[in-house]
């Protein structure tokens, strides 16, 4: 388990967090590091950047399955608008919750290859095992009917091999992950503080103004 040096909290806001939740710690500078840069969208809607999804996720990954998630970010800047732990909170969820929905459509979409490749395929396999038979009735004997009924049947399992993939192996990965999101898009989110409220760095920091806004240097 990765592990934060000692800090001073100065203010908390946000979500209580239980005892019982496995939590996930990530220090900031600014809160719009969290967020990808060059994504137009509100900040509601924006995609995180993906270093911290997948700092977010790893760490998520490596905790319980059976364990409720909490998200704790330790922020180096005092407190900004009053509900911008709220703003936080339903961005990370609304971004995992729209994970958790194409994740279970790229499911859908996978199992209805797997069904198409199943049908393709025992087709094929069928196809195969009766011209194999056919010829090796009509070259009985023959060692070229035995070779053209063996190369058959290996390429009719060899056409079995995509659906039995997807089946036996792809799509329970898949499944996991959207159960993940689906913790992820439902963790309470806690900012807690490590600055006074004499800096005023929480003029220019997304979500609380418009980068623009920002006083020169």
């Amino acid at each position: 388990m990765l592990t934060f040096p000692a800090v001073t909290v100065i203010a908390a806001a946000g979500d209580a967090v239980p005892a019982d939740c496995a939590i996930i710690e990530v220090h900031l500078s600014e809160l719009k590091q969290l967020f990808n840069a060059i994504d137009p969208s509100p900040f509601r809607e924006k995609d995180l950047d993906e270093k911290a999804e997948a700092f977010i996720v790893g760490w998520a990954k490596d905790s319980s399955r059976r364990a409720r998630l909490a998200l704790v970010v330790y922020l180096d800047r005092p407190a900004g608008l009053p509900d911008e732990a709220a703003i936080l909170r339903d961005a990370i969820r609304g971004y995992f919750s729209l994970k958790a929905t194409t994740t279970r459509q790229r499911l859908r979409e996978l199992f209805k290859v797997g069904r198409r490749s199943l049908m393709i395929g025992t087709t094929f396999l069928a196809f195969s095992l009766l011209v194999g038979d056919f010829v090796g009735e009509l070259l009985r004997g023959r060692t070229v009917g035995e070779l053209v009924r063996e190369s058959l049947l290996i390429g009719g399992w060899v056409a079995m091999w995509r659906p039995l993939e997807i089946f036996l192996y792809t799509w329970w990965p898949i499944r996991d992950d959207a159960r993940l999101f689906d913790r992820l898009a439902a963790m309470p989110v806690q900012i807690k503080y490590t600055t006074d409220s004499g800096s005023q760095a929480w003029r220019w920091d997304w979500p609380a103004v418009a980068p623009a806004t920002r006083p020169p240097s």
